[in-house]
């Protein structure tokens, strides 16, 4: 009898917050409803995805994908833009990857994307997650190697782009 109340106690005071976090516009009614194939972690790219957020937003955790290229590629896969990530379908989700990977073929615009003119090949890319980051770490190590003044001030661990450091960025 004990255990009854406890958990019928339980029961009430979770629906009473419920229903005032609901009414103070903390949560939908959507999000109260979970269908059996909604998933609450995705892995896409190297990256966990939370599948509670909205499609597009959940697409900027991914590292190099940002609000507007998000909502760009939504918008060429068809995707309805209230729809949770964790809602996607596998064919839903491979559409979004392809156009991720291959940006040009869906007529995206050049200035769109976040590696433009690379200096190896001269074309046009968008890199994501581990990608941007191998990237990064090349153009950062030939600014060494050629000993620009942009590579030493990275080498030294000293402000780069023309920002004071008389007495700003002392600590290490």
């Amino acid at each position: 009898r004990i255990s009854q109340a406890r958990s019928v106690s339980l029961r009430r005071a979770t629906h009473v917050t419920l229903l005032a976090m609901s009414f103070a516009g903390g949560i939908d009614a959507k999000d109260l409803i979970v269908g059996d194939d909604f998933q609450h972690i995705l892995r896409v790219l190297n990256t966990n995805v939370d599948g509670r957020t909205k499609v597009m937003y959940a697409l900027t955790q991914i590292k190099g994908i940002g609000r507007r290229f998000a909502n760009v590629c939504c918008k060429k896969a068809e995707i309805d833009m209230g729809q949770r990530a964790g809602e996607l379908t596998a064919a839903q989700l491979e559409s979004l990857m392809l156009i991720v990977a291959n940006p040009r073929q869906f007529r995206i615009p050049d200035w769109f994307l976040n590696r433009q003119k690379d200096f190896k090949d001269g074309k046009y890319s968008q890199l994501s997650s581990n990608a941007l980051d191998t990237k990064l770490r090349d153009d950062l190590e030939r600014l060494k190697k050629i000993r620009n003044h942009r590579g030493l001030r990275h080498y030294w661990g000293i402000r780069v782009r023309g920002q004071h450091t008389k007495t700003t960025g002392r600590r290490k």
